[in-house]
């Protein structure tokens, strides 16, 4: 028995054999040609071929599992389209007479390393695209066909990585777990992970000769074990039929209400990050949405997205949810997320820095832009709006104003918009001091412990050195949480939680005990915090 660690990017325990996926070796032979133009033509029909492709994937993606999951192939086929990836292959067709194949995959290799060298995480993860998009043109060119990683029998599927169309053509119903050497918690393979709902681990050094080996993930923990003893595979044999009883048991829950033995009822939402996580929330029976990071749109593209773009987006999501609540958060973007074209500088301590709500009002063109999306929106269903980052009452009055402007405008123009609550999250300690003050301002506050945690603790939450004493738990945090709960009720502010800790069910009590209104959790917890909130009595 042996026993890898990494990093879990989705919890849940998997048994079964081991795959490792094993690409065929790509290498592009480099030769020249004598008739440059017809090469260049043949590569012009390839990317025409590579289109088609993605546009089928697109398509059958976005039934299968939404546009958001569908969306790489519509930024791959944008890639084939982007004039510096085509003038570099141009230029080593025409003016070095080189085979349209090597012109390809050298420029992807090129592209590919330029955005690996990237700060940015999540520009990192694009390089993957750009090899991805790459591999399908030089493929086409060779005459071969399309590969993906197949497999008879259910499988924890082992690989350095996968690109997205390898991700997206696998049988699902054959995957058990997917265990990367490379990738991040950004990477297509852990978000189909968290899409399938099925444990995923990165960062794992396993061996080669894994394949067709009995093996075992823990994604609680973070560990793969290849060849269990019997005593260990019992173990998690149990662990495993423990998860699918309970799962069963929650799934009774659909329909039941969010209420105390005593009879106390709170509202139970979902937070979400992207449009077609909505049918993740309705299949969970949430309530409504209480967190939806509208950043996704300005992270997934190249460009500020527009209004019409935003406005899309946000109708379908009321529209989807059908009357229940729409908690929209404003972009909140800065420390750990960040987009090129904001033109944002390097900060030494990011997490303190120039983010979320202090670029919007600096930045009151692309502010506007939003919030006259999500007031456009607002006429299709229920629409609050809530804004990151607050550390005082003139900022809250700033963006009262601003949304004063935003609403005459649209109304000249002749736009119906419907009534938007407005909010803000506390999640600094400067909001909970003057959370008594704000709460007049404002129809209700969200808590985000996450930042609050951070903040309150002054441990940087991405600092895995700290993690030992990075305590969600700790006094200080659940006292910012009970003053905010308190001072926001003293001026009929309803308070809810949208950060990591309201889905977590030890402290599910001692939140409604707190008052609490409300709490926003993924789409996956929400039947667990409903079957805790119906085992408390608050009378005893």
């Amino acid at each position: 028995m042996t026993e890898f660690t990494g990093k879990a990017v989705f919890g849940g325990i998997a048994v079964g054999l081991a795959s490792v996926y094993r690409k065929k070796d790509s290498t592009v032979e480099k030769r020249k040609v004598e008739d440059s133009q017809k090469e260049w033509e043949r590569f012009e029909e390839a990317v025409e071929t590579a289109k088609e492709e993605l546009q089928a994937l697109y398509d059958r993606v976005a039934e299968e599992a939404g546009e958001e999951s569908a969306m790489v192939f519509e930024v791959h086929q944008m890639m084939l389209e982007d004039d510096d990836y085509l003038e570099s292959i141009e230029d080593m067709i025409k003016e070095e007479n080189l085979n349209a194949e090597y012109a390809v995959s050298a420029t992807g290799d090129s592209f590919a390393e330029m955005f690996s060298e990237m700060e940015d995480e999540y520009m990192q993860g694009r390089a993957a695209d750009i090899k991805d998009v790459s591999s399908r043109v030089v493929r086409i060119l060779s005459g071969g066909a399309d590969e993906t990683a197949k497999s008879d029998v259910p499988v924890i599927l082992l690989a350095d990585d996968l690109a997205p169309s390898e991700t997206v053509q696998l049988d699902k119903s054959k995957i058990l777990s997917f265990v990367t050497r490379f990738g991040s918690t950004n990477s297509h393979t852990s978000i189909l992970a968290r899409t399938m709902n099925i444990p995923a681990l990165i960062g794992v050094d396993f061996p080669e000769d894994a394949d067709m080996k009995e093996a075992i993930v823990d994604g609680f923990v973070g560990k793969l074990i290849l060849e269990p003893d019997e005593k260990t595979l019992e173990h998690y044999r149990e662990l495993l039929k423990k998860e699918e009883e309970k799962r069963e048991l929650l799934e009774k829950l659909k329909g039941k209400e969010n209420k105390t033995i005593d009879g106390r009822e709170i509202r139970l939402f979902a937070n979400i990050g992207s449009v077609s996580d909505v049918s993740e929330v309705l299949k969970n029976d949430a309530g409504g949405i209480g967190l939806f990071r509208s950043e996704f749109l300005y992270l997934e593209s190249s460009d500020y997205p527009t209004e019409e773009e935003q406005f899309k987006a946000y109708k379908t999501v009321a529209e989807k949810m059908e009357g229940r609540e729409v908690i929209i958060r404003t972009l909140d973007i800065g420390a750990d997320k960040s987009c090129d074209y904001f033109g944002i500088e390097k900060e030494d301590n990011p997490a303190l820095g120039y983010r979320a709500i202090r670029i919007c009002l600096d930045r009151t063109d692309v502010f506007k832009t939003q919030l006259r999306a999500i007031y456009r929106a607002s006429r299709f269903g229920c629409i609050g709006i809530m804004f990151p980052m607050i550390i005082s009452v003139g900022e809250v009055k700033q963006i009262k104003e601003i949304v004063e402007e935003v609403k005459a405008s649209l109304k000249e123009e002749g736009h119906e918009f419907g009534e938007v609550e407005l909010g803000i999250m506390v999640e600094t300690p400067a909001a909970v001091f003057m959370s008594e003050e704000l709460a007049e301002e404002v129809d209700f506050f969200s808590i985000g412990t996450n930042d609050l945690t951070q903040y309150t603790l002054a441990i940087d939450r991405q600092n895995a050195r700290l993690e030992k004493i990075n305590d969600p738990h700790h006094p200080a945090v659940l006292r910012a949480i009970e003053t905010t709960i308190k001072n926001g009720h003293k001026h009929g502010a309803w308070v809810g939680i949208c950060g990591e800790l309201a889905a977590d069910t030890s402290l599910t009590e001692t939140f409604l005990r707190m008052g609490v209104d409300e709490l926003s959790v993924s789409p996956s917890r929400v039947l667990s915090v409903r079957d805790a909130i119906r085992k408390t009595d608050l009378s005893k």
